[in-house]
């Protein structure tokens, strides 16, 4: 199998386990070119790692080798990088969240549809073994229909966090815990429930932070299937725990925690498949395993040598900015909100 050819742009926190994955996949992959404004960075990223920089976007975009680029930068950075690699004939993967808003957000998937590029989004949570599981037994209706969801980020993160210049805040990060954060664990309830059709929430700052944005949010929800759920999203909750997602359906009772699926049959029997792992909830947000990652990365090799969309691409990552966006709404206008595009 011919290698693709892959560049690399944003040498922060985000890209550890990118790194492990794309180690994983050198059979598949052949990284051309790392980029980081910061050239001691970048330097001792290639270093440690056997792969050339590059000085510029520019060379990376020029480059005939390099067939798709991993862009891992916060998302102010997005619109312009997208713009050039999409007019390149570039296909971008690219980290959660798509942009700071959802207009942003659409201008960046409909820059790449214009390009005929593919554009994929790292919500890794999808392809835990235990979470394609669980989509697999609401699918083939197992289970019957869904009458309630239950999902809770327990997270936390230090003061120290949220002293980085620009962490938290709209300018650079588009939000706090919701788009930050509880982002993977929403989208990953939206593929297993299907969309939200409406929220009332309160969202606001605990005193255990001092930042622009939210670190606490509550609220209730009502799907457009008929169920009705609940969501607590936080980054204040010492020391942190496993995400977790109950659903409660006709046949069964299921809870999705990190990498756990546990199925409580109405005929009294209860399953559970998977095994616990670290998420990353703590105060070290990357304490988590690289599988996920290199699963997601593989399903985009996948449909750029098939000619098929990624799993998540950028089209559909726009349903989970919708939510969020139905939920900050709702916090400030003290009111149901019904969710864009849901009904």
């Amino acid at each position: 199998m011919e290698r693709i050819g892959v560049g690399v742009v944003g040498l922060g926190m985000a890209s550890r386990p990118h790194v492990r994955a794309l180690h994983d996949l050198s059979d598949r992959i052949e990284v051309c070119g790392v980029f980081s404004r910061d050239q001691q960075r970048r330097e001792a990223f290639a270093s440690d790692n056997g792969w050339p920089t590059v000085d510029s976007i520019e060379a990376l975009a020029g480059d005939p080798t390099i067939g798709a680029v991993l862009l891992l930068t916060p998302p102010n950075a997005r619109i312009d990088l997208v713009g050039t690699f999409a007019a390149a004939g570039k296909h971008i993967l690219m980290e959660k969240p798509v942009e700071r808003t959802i207009g942003a957000a659409q201008a960046v998937v409909e820059t790449c549809e214009a390009a005929g590029v593919s554009l994929g989004i790292v919500l890794q949570h999808r392809f835990r073994a235990a979470s394609q599981k669980l989509k697999a037994l609401i699918d083939d209706g197992s289970l019957g229909a869904l009458a309630a969801v239950r999902l809770t980020v327990p997270w936390w993160r230090p003061q120290a966090y949220y002293d980085e210049p620009g962490r938290g805040t709209v300018a650079r990060d588009g939000g706090g815990v919701l788009i930050n954060q509880a982002i993977h664990s929403l989208d990953l309830m939206l593929s297993l429930t299907g969309p939200a059709a409406e929220v009332q929430a309160i969202a606001g700052t605990t005193r255990l932070h001092s930042m622009e944005t939210e670190d606490f949010v509550g609220a209730g929800l009502r799907f457009a299937n008929g169920a009705l759920g609940s969501l607590t999203a936080t980054s204040a909750a010492y020391p942190g725990a496993a995400e977790s997602i109950a659903i409660d359906c006709e046949k069964a009772s299921v809870e999705l925690q990190s990498g756990e699926l546990t199925v409580h049959w109405q005929d009294g029997r209860t399953e559970t498949f998977g095994e616990p792992v670290t998420t990353g909830g703590g105060s070290d947000p990357m304490d988590f395993p690289h599988e996920w990652h290199r699963a997601l990365i593989a399903d985009f090799l996948d449909a750029i040598e098939d000619c098929h969309p990624p799993a998540i691409t950028g089209r559909e990552a726009l349903s989970v900015h919708r939510l969020i966006d139905a939920l900050l709404q709702s916090s400030a206008e003290g009111r149901a909100v019904i969710v864009e595009g849901a009904v």
